[in-house]
């Protein structure tokens, strides 16, 4: 039975309205700092996906490189669409400190920012979507006409990472502070990411029992699987703000796009999503694939997840465009 949703925790704070509430402004060595880090962490894996493209070449991929890939893929994949966004985010549903404590770490494996930072900063998104205070909306000074629009699809897609001005996490996400085991995840996130990076290469060399094998399991199972991860998730932030179908009136220009919704396990259907942030499915409309919603579910017929909200039919007529 459908669960009527009463409370968004996403809302901005009536007493907080402006833009430059919950937010720090980085100085100049940390600004330089996270410069270079953003660099090396969109252009490595780059490199890594052409190289994983040439190596290709005459022989294709190999069944185990690319078991090694969709296997981390689905992991941290699963691990940012439903920890970090559904679960640590917008708290569609309840999970018990273990699995709570895997998602997170699953989500840090993606290398898009430790698990409290990307909640603060999608939080302060929805707070202020598309609107002053959004930290990567394409529709904040773009300007006019072709330029204007990829202007403004760069700073959605990737560059607002390079932003000086910083989302206040204690601010967005005070809640996940205050979770021991979160927490702790939190600050062993660089660790996290040097193995993300050598975990596949690893693997790869047992199952091969070779240094090719090492090499071309590092180049699809870390580089070019981070390299399509970034990117799904950024082309969230862009495209789904900007091209698409819109089925929900919202206050924002979030769209639903069909052509990104297997490859996002469901994030895509964002017009849906901005209309109902609370709930735990995305695709609520026909044949809108959602596999993202199909975990939940399958955690929920395990007793590993609970209070799972979804979208009334009362509410989906109140907002149907």
């Amino acid at each position: 039975m459908a669960r009527v949703i009463e409370r968004n925790i996403d809302a901005p704070p009536t007493t907080a309205p402006k833009a430059v509430q919950g937010t720090v402004l980085l100085d100049d060595h940390n600004s330089r700092f996270q410069r270079r880090m953003i660099l090396v962490i969109t252009i490595i894996p780059f490199i890594g996906f052409i190289g994983a493209l040439v190596s290709m070449w005459g022989w294709g991929v190999s069944a185990v490189d690319f078991g090694i890939f969709l296997g981390f893929y689905l992991f941290s994949g699963f691990g940012i669409t439903v920890g970090y966004h559904r679960l640590f985010t917008h708290r569609s549903f309840e999970a018990g400190p273990r699995l709570r404590a895997g998602l997170a770490f699953a989500g840090s494996m993606a290398v898009e920012g430790s698990v409290i930072s990307w909640v603060a900063n999608h939080r302060r998104h929805h707070a202020y979507a598309d609107k002053e205070g959004d930290p990567h909306s394409p529709h904040l000074d773009e300007g006019e006409g072709l330029a204007g629009i990829v202007k403004g699809l760069w700073h959605a897609h990737l560059g607002w990472l390079f932003d000086d001005e910083k989302t206040e996490v204690a601010r967005w996400a005070p809640d996940l502070i205050k979770e021991e085991r979160i927490t702790k995840i939190d600050k062993r996130f660089p660790w996290i990411v040097v193995l993300t990076f050598v975990a596949p290469a690893l693997l790869g060399l047992a199952l091969t029992q070779s240094l090719g094998g090492m090499v071309t399991a590092f180049l699809w199972g870390s580089l070019a699987r981070i390299f399509m991860l970034h990117h799904v998730t950024w082309s969230i932030n862009s495209i789904c703000h900007f091209y698409g179908k819109r089925d929900f009136e919202t206050t924002d220009y979030s769209t639903n796009n069909w052509v990104l919704s297997v490859i996002s396990f469901g994030e895509s259907w964002h017009n849906n999503h901005h209309a109902f942030p609370t709930s735990a499915v995305h695709g609520i409309g026909k044949y809108q694939f959602d596999v993202s919603a199909w975990v939940i579910r399958a955690f929920a017929k395990l007793g590993l997840a609970r209070n799972v909200k979804t979208v009334s039919l009362k509410q989906l007529e109140n907002k149907r465009a």
